[in-house]
C-alpha cells in the first residue's frame, strides 16, 4: 500500500516550501476539487524511477532480442523488413 500525503492545490501553492519539504520525505498528490491532478516527488525519487524505467527497458529488450534470435531472426532479415 502507497502512503502519500494529500493536499488541496491552493493550501500547496500557499505552502509551497512546506509541501515542497514534505515531497523530500514522501511524495505529495495534489488536488484540485478533491481530484489527483499531480503528484510531487523528491529529485532523489525521480532520479531512481528514470533509472530504474530504463534498466527495465533494456531488460526487457534483452528478452526481445533473445526471443527473436531463437525464432531465427537475424540482423540481415531485420535489415529488409525495416527498409519496406
Amino acid at each position: 500500500m502507497e502512503v502519500c500525503r494529500r493536499s488541496p492545490q491552493p493550501k500547496a501553492s500557499q505552502n509551497f516550501a512546506a509541501t515542497l519539504d514534505a515531497a523530500q520525505r514522501e511524495p505529495v498528490r495534489i488536488q484540485r476539487h478533491e481530484r489527483d491532478i499531480a503528484v510531487l516527488i523528491s529529485a532523489e525519487e525521480y532520479n531512481r524511477l528514470h533509472r530504474d524505467r530504463w534498466s527495465e527497458f533494456n531488460r526487457l529488450s534483452a528478452i526481445a532480442a533473445e526471443q527473436a534470435k531463437a525464432n531465427g531472426m537475424t540482423e540481415e532479415i531485420l535489415t529488409r523488413i525495416l527498409a519496406d
